[in-house]
Protein backbone atom coordinates (compact mmCIF):
# COMPACT_ATOMS: atom_id res chain seq x y z
CA UNK A 1 0.00 0.00 0.00
CA UNK A 2 0.76 3.58 -0.45
CA UNK A 3 1.33 5.60 2.38
CA UNK A 4 2.74 9.77 3.84
CA UNK A 5 5.94 8.96 5.83
CA UNK A 6 7.76 10.93 7.77
CA UNK A 7 11.77 10.20 8.33
CA UNK A 8 12.58 13.07 10.57
CA UNK A 9 10.57 15.56 12.56
CA UNK A 10 9.67 18.64 10.10
CA UNK A 11 10.85 16.85 6.97
CA UNK A 12 9.07 17.24 3.90
CA UNK A 13 6.25 13.88 3.62
CA UNK A 14 7.02 11.26 1.35
CA UNK A 15 5.27 8.65 -0.46
CA UNK A 16 6.30 5.19 0.03
CA UNK A 17 5.23 1.87 -0.46
CA UNK A 18 4.89 -0.18 2.71
CA UNK A 19 3.64 -3.74 3.34
CA UNK A 20 -0.39 -4.65 4.17
CA UNK A 21 -1.58 -4.49 7.61
CA UNK A 22 -2.70 -7.70 8.50
CA UNK A 23 -5.43 -8.24 10.55
CA UNK A 24 -5.10 -8.68 14.80
CA UNK A 25 -7.76 -9.20 17.94
CA UNK A 26 -8.95 -5.59 18.76
CA UNK A 27 -7.44 -3.87 15.74
CA UNK A 28 -9.78 -3.04 12.35
CA UNK A 29 -8.19 -2.28 9.18
CA UNK A 30 -9.83 0.54 7.22
CA UNK A 31 -9.59 1.65 3.13
CA UNK A 32 -9.22 5.32 3.44
CA UNK A 33 -11.13 7.76 1.58
CA UNK A 34 -9.86 10.79 3.71
CA UNK A 35 -7.94 11.88 6.11
CA UNK A 36 -7.64 15.20 8.04
CA UNK A 37 -4.84 17.51 8.56
CA UNK A 38 -4.86 18.91 11.57
CA UNK A 39 -3.12 21.59 13.81
CA UNK A 40 -1.92 18.55 16.11
CA UNK A 41 -0.91 16.33 13.16
CA UNK A 42 1.32 19.45 12.66
CA UNK A 43 2.28 19.72 16.11
CA UNK A 44 3.55 15.94 15.63
CA UNK A 45 5.08 16.48 12.80
CA UNK A 46 7.56 19.20 14.19
CA UNK A 47 8.51 17.21 17.03
CA UNK A 48 6.49 19.26 19.40
CA UNK A 49 4.39 16.28 20.45
CA UNK A 50 4.92 15.42 24.34
CA UNK A 51 5.14 11.57 23.39
CA UNK A 52 5.40 11.43 19.61
CA UNK A 53 5.52 8.36 17.57
CA UNK A 54 8.94 6.54 16.72
CA UNK A 55 10.24 7.73 13.21
CA UNK A 56 9.80 6.76 10.57
CA UNK A 57 5.83 7.26 11.20
CA UNK A 58 3.07 7.86 9.11
CA UNK A 59 0.66 11.40 10.66
CA UNK A 60 -3.15 11.16 10.63
CA UNK A 61 -5.37 11.53 13.90
CA UNK A 62 -8.70 11.54 11.73
CA UNK A 63 -10.18 9.98 9.06
CA UNK A 64 -13.14 8.26 7.66
CA UNK A 65 -12.66 5.51 4.86
CA UNK A 66 -14.76 1.73 4.53
CA UNK A 67 -14.12 -1.36 6.55
CA UNK A 68 -11.91 -4.15 5.13
CA UNK A 69 -11.78 -6.09 8.70
CA UNK A 70 -12.81 -5.19 11.95
CA UNK A 71 -14.15 -7.42 15.05
CA UNK A 72 -16.77 -3.79 15.63
CA UNK A 73 -17.82 -3.82 12.36
CA UNK A 74 -18.79 -5.32 9.08
CA UNK A 75 -16.63 -5.15 5.55
CA UNK A 76 -18.34 -2.39 4.12
CA UNK A 77 -19.28 -0.10 6.83
CA UNK A 78 -18.31 3.46 6.35
CA UNK A 79 -16.66 4.79 9.35
CA UNK A 80 -14.81 8.11 10.63
CA UNK A 81 -11.53 7.08 12.78
CA UNK A 82 -10.25 9.37 15.67
CA UNK A 83 -7.80 9.09 18.59
CA UNK A 84 -6.69 5.90 20.52
CA UNK A 85 -3.27 7.03 19.39
CA UNK A 86 -3.74 7.34 15.91
CA UNK A 87 -1.19 9.61 14.44
CA UNK A 88 0.36 10.32 17.84
CA UNK A 89 2.03 7.17 19.44
CA UNK A 90 1.68 5.20 16.28
CA UNK A 91 0.87 5.51 12.19
CA UNK A 92 -2.40 7.19 11.41
CA UNK A 93 -4.50 7.87 8.52
CA UNK A 94 -2.39 9.35 5.52
CA UNK A 95 -2.12 5.88 4.12
CA UNK A 96 -4.32 3.60 1.70
CA UNK A 97 -5.21 1.37 4.95
CA UNK A 98 -5.24 2.65 7.73
CA UNK A 99 -4.52 -0.21 11.11
CA UNK A 100 -6.58 1.66 13.88
CA UNK A 101 -7.81 0.05 17.74
CA UNK A 102 -11.69 -0.93 17.17
CA UNK A 103 -12.09 1.82 19.84
CA UNK A 104 -11.20 4.55 17.38
CA UNK A 105 -13.82 3.60 14.63
CA UNK A 106 -17.62 5.27 14.84
CA UNK A 107 -20.24 5.00 11.96
CA UNK A 108 -20.61 7.34 9.44
CA UNK A 109 -24.00 7.52 7.98
CA UNK A 110 -24.99 6.92 3.95
CA UNK A 111 -25.03 10.23 2.04
CA UNK A 112 -22.48 12.09 4.45
CA UNK A 113 -19.24 13.06 2.47
CA UNK A 114 -16.34 11.04 3.27
CA UNK A 115 -14.25 14.08 3.70
CA UNK A 116 -17.12 15.89 6.11
CA UNK A 117 -17.01 12.38 7.85
CA UNK A 118 -12.90 13.12 8.12
CA UNK A 119 -13.16 16.52 9.40
CA UNK A 120 -16.47 16.85 11.94
CA UNK A 121 -14.87 15.26 14.81
CA UNK A 122 -12.25 17.69 16.29
CA UNK A 123 -13.95 20.95 15.41
CA UNK A 124 -17.76 19.90 16.19
CA UNK A 125 -17.40 18.16 19.46
CA UNK A 126 -14.77 20.90 20.59
CA UNK A 127 -17.86 23.40 19.94
CA UNK A 128 -20.31 21.66 21.00
CA UNK A 129 -18.12 20.66 24.55
CA UNK A 130 -16.93 24.13 24.54
CA UNK A 131 -21.01 25.80 24.71
CA UNK A 132 -22.97 22.94 26.12
CA UNK A 133 -20.49 21.45 28.94
CA UNK A 134 -17.51 23.85 29.83
CA UNK A 135 -20.09 27.51 29.27
CA UNK A 136 -23.42 25.75 29.88
CA UNK A 137 -24.96 28.94 27.54
CA UNK A 138 -28.67 29.42 27.95
CA UNK A 139 -31.46 30.34 25.65
CA UNK A 140 -31.46 34.17 25.35
CA UNK A 141 -27.52 34.49 26.82
CA UNK A 142 -25.21 37.10 24.32
CA UNK A 143 -22.54 34.80 23.02
CA UNK A 144 -19.01 36.52 21.81
CA UNK A 145 -17.59 33.77 19.15
CA UNK A 146 -13.74 34.58 18.54
CA UNK A 147 -11.96 33.51 15.13
CA UNK A 148 -15.95 33.03 14.29
CA UNK A 149 -14.64 32.27 10.24
CA UNK A 150 -12.42 29.37 11.50
CA UNK A 151 -13.83 25.60 11.65
CA UNK A 152 -14.66 25.67 15.21
CA UNK A 153 -15.42 28.98 15.56
CA UNK A 154 -17.88 29.37 12.92
CA UNK A 155 -19.67 25.87 14.55
CA UNK A 156 -20.01 27.93 17.47
CA UNK A 157 -21.55 30.19 16.50
CA UNK A 158 -23.87 27.84 14.68
CA UNK A 159 -24.66 26.01 17.33
CA UNK A 160 -24.94 28.93 19.56
CA UNK A 161 -27.83 30.02 17.78
CA UNK A 162 -29.32 26.60 17.68
CA UNK A 163 -29.60 27.27 21.97
CA UNK A 164 -31.42 30.56 21.08
CA UNK A 165 -28.17 32.61 22.18
CA UNK A 166 -27.42 36.29 20.42
CA UNK A 167 -24.25 35.81 18.75
CA UNK A 168 -21.78 38.34 18.44
CA UNK A 169 -18.75 37.00 15.80
CA UNK A 170 -15.79 38.62 16.08
CA UNK A 171 -13.59 38.53 12.40
CA UNK A 172 -10.79 40.57 11.32
CA UNK A 173 -12.76 41.71 8.33
CA UNK A 174 -16.18 42.18 7.85
CA UNK A 175 -16.29 42.81 4.29
CA UNK A 176 -15.44 39.28 3.28
CA UNK A 177 -18.31 36.88 2.94
CA UNK A 178 -17.14 34.17 5.96
CA UNK A 179 -20.09 32.17 5.14
CA UNK A 180 -21.98 33.17 8.58
CA UNK A 181 -25.55 32.55 9.23
CA UNK A 182 -28.05 35.55 9.54
CA UNK A 183 -29.20 36.22 12.96
CA UNK A 184 -25.49 37.23 13.91
CA UNK A 185 -23.59 40.29 14.82
CA UNK A 186 -20.54 40.57 13.07
CA UNK A 187 -18.22 42.44 14.31
CA UNK A 188 -14.72 44.07 12.51
CA UNK A 189 -12.16 43.94 15.18
CA UNK A 190 -8.25 43.14 15.55
CA UNK A 191 -5.79 43.78 18.21
CA UNK A 192 -4.16 46.89 18.79
CA UNK A 193 -7.65 48.77 18.41
CA UNK A 194 -10.31 49.67 21.12
CA UNK A 195 -12.04 46.88 21.73
CA UNK A 196 -15.51 46.14 20.48
CA UNK A 197 -18.53 47.85 22.49
CA UNK A 198 -20.80 44.95 22.72
CA UNK A 199 -20.75 43.03 25.58
CA UNK A 200 -22.37 39.05 26.16
CA UNK A 201 -22.41 36.75 29.14
CA UNK A 202 -20.45 34.19 27.34
CA UNK A 203 -17.12 34.21 25.31
CA UNK A 204 -15.87 31.40 23.22
CA UNK A 205 -12.19 32.43 22.24
CA UNK A 206 -10.59 30.05 19.43
CA UNK A 207 -7.32 32.58 19.22
CA UNK A 208 -5.97 33.48 23.01
CA UNK A 209 -3.24 35.41 23.24
CA UNK A 210 -3.91 39.63 23.17
CA UNK A 211 -7.69 39.10 22.03
CA UNK A 212 -8.57 37.12 24.87
CA UNK A 213 -6.86 39.37 27.29
CA UNK A 214 -8.44 42.51 25.76
CA UNK A 215 -12.15 40.71 25.11
CA UNK A 216 -12.13 39.43 28.57
CA UNK A 217 -12.75 42.94 29.76
CA UNK A 218 -16.60 42.67 27.73
CA UNK A 219 -17.53 39.92 29.46
CA UNK A 220 -19.96 40.82 32.16
CA UNK A 221 -19.73 40.16 35.58
CA UNK A 222 -20.19 36.81 36.40
CA UNK A 223 -19.85 35.49 32.99
CA UNK A 224 -17.66 33.10 31.84
CA UNK A 225 -15.06 32.83 29.49
CA UNK A 226 -13.98 29.42 27.50
CA UNK A 227 -10.44 29.38 25.35
CA UNK A 228 -10.42 26.88 23.02
CA UNK A 229 -7.28 27.75 21.04
CA UNK A 230 -3.93 30.11 21.28
CA UNK A 231 -2.87 30.67 17.36
CA UNK A 232 -3.14 34.01 18.30
CA UNK A 233 -0.69 33.76 21.34
CA UNK A 234 0.37 31.12 23.67
CA UNK A 235 0.85 33.65 26.53
CA UNK A 236 -1.65 35.60 28.95
CA UNK A 237 -1.39 38.82 30.59
CA UNK A 238 -4.03 40.24 32.90
CA UNK A 239 -4.39 42.97 35.42
CA UNK A 240 -5.22 40.86 38.07
CA UNK A 241 -7.45 43.18 40.32
CA UNK A 242 -9.34 44.39 37.44
CA UNK A 243 -10.41 40.54 36.44
CA UNK A 244 -10.98 39.91 40.30
CA UNK A 245 -13.49 42.15 40.62
CA UNK A 246 -15.55 41.32 37.07
CA UNK A 247 -15.30 38.17 38.53
CA UNK A 248 -15.60 36.20 35.29
CA UNK A 249 -14.79 32.42 35.33
CA UNK A 250 -12.03 31.73 32.55
CA UNK A 251 -12.43 27.98 31.40
CA UNK A 252 -10.18 26.29 29.47
CA UNK A 253 -11.42 23.51 27.32
CA UNK A 254 -8.94 20.12 27.40
CA UNK A 255 -11.03 18.03 24.57
CA UNK A 256 -8.24 14.83 25.84
CA UNK A 257 -10.37 14.91 29.34
CA UNK A 258 -13.79 15.59 27.76
CA UNK A 259 -13.27 13.40 24.44
CA UNK A 260 -16.30 10.73 26.41
CA UNK A 261 -18.63 14.04 26.08
CA UNK A 262 -17.50 14.76 22.62
CA UNK A 263 -18.11 11.00 21.42
CA UNK A 264 -21.00 11.38 23.30
CA UNK A 265 -22.16 14.26 20.97
CA UNK A 266 -21.05 12.37 17.68
CA UNK A 267 -24.55 10.92 16.65
CA UNK A 268 -26.53 14.28 17.06
CA UNK A 269 -23.87 16.25 15.29
CA UNK A 270 -23.70 14.11 12.45
CA UNK A 271 -27.14 13.81 12.26
CA UNK A 272 -27.07 18.11 11.45
CA UNK A 273 -23.88 17.93 9.49
CA UNK A 274 -25.97 15.09 7.32
CA UNK A 275 -29.19 17.18 7.01
CA UNK A 276 -27.45 20.46 6.59
CA UNK A 277 -28.30 22.17 9.90
CA UNK A 278 -24.50 22.26 10.33
CA UNK A 279 -22.08 24.05 8.02
CA UNK A 280 -18.19 23.17 7.89
CA UNK A 281 -16.04 24.23 5.36
CA UNK A 282 -13.65 21.68 3.62
CA UNK A 283 -10.32 21.88 1.17
CA UNK A 284 -9.52 18.99 -0.70
CA UNK A 285 -5.94 18.23 -1.31
CA UNK A 286 -4.78 15.12 -2.98
CA UNK A 287 -2.30 12.56 -0.68
CA UNK A 288 0.51 13.30 -2.51
CA UNK A 289 -0.15 16.74 -1.75
CA UNK A 290 0.27 16.67 2.10
CA UNK A 291 3.44 19.31 2.31
CA UNK A 292 0.67 21.76 0.95
CA UNK A 293 -1.84 21.12 3.10
CA UNK A 294 0.66 21.25 6.19
CA UNK A 295 1.71 24.81 5.03
CA UNK A 296 -2.18 25.90 4.24
CA UNK A 297 -3.65 24.98 7.94
CA UNK A 298 -0.59 27.43 9.21
CA UNK A 299 -1.76 30.14 7.15
CA UNK A 300 -3.97 33.28 9.04
CA UNK A 301 -7.35 33.57 7.75
CA UNK A 302 -7.97 29.85 6.35
CA UNK A 303 -11.30 28.42 5.90
CA UNK A 304 -12.16 25.63 7.35
CA UNK A 305 -10.31 22.06 7.71
CA UNK A 306 -7.82 20.31 5.18
CA UNK A 307 -8.68 16.94 4.23
CA UNK A 308 -6.53 14.57 2.18
CA UNK A 309 -8.84 12.81 -0.27
CA UNK A 310 -8.69 9.05 -2.28
CA UNK A 311 -8.01 9.42 -6.14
Amino acid sequence: MKAVRIAQWGAPPRIEERPDPVPAPGRSLVRMQAATVGHIDRTVWRGGFLRPPPLPYTPGVEGAGIVIHSERFAPGQRVWLRGSGLGTQFDGTWCEIADAPDAALGELPEGLDMALGSAFFSPCTSAWVALHEVARVREGERVMVTGASGAVGSLAVQLALEIGAKVCAVVADASVDHGLPSGVDIVEWRPGVEAPSQEAEVLIDTVGGDVLATLLGRVLPGGRAVLIGYTAGETLSLSLPAFMQRDVSLLPLNMFRREAQGRAAVPRLLERLADGRLRLAVQRFAFDEAARALAWIAQRGHRGRAVLVAD
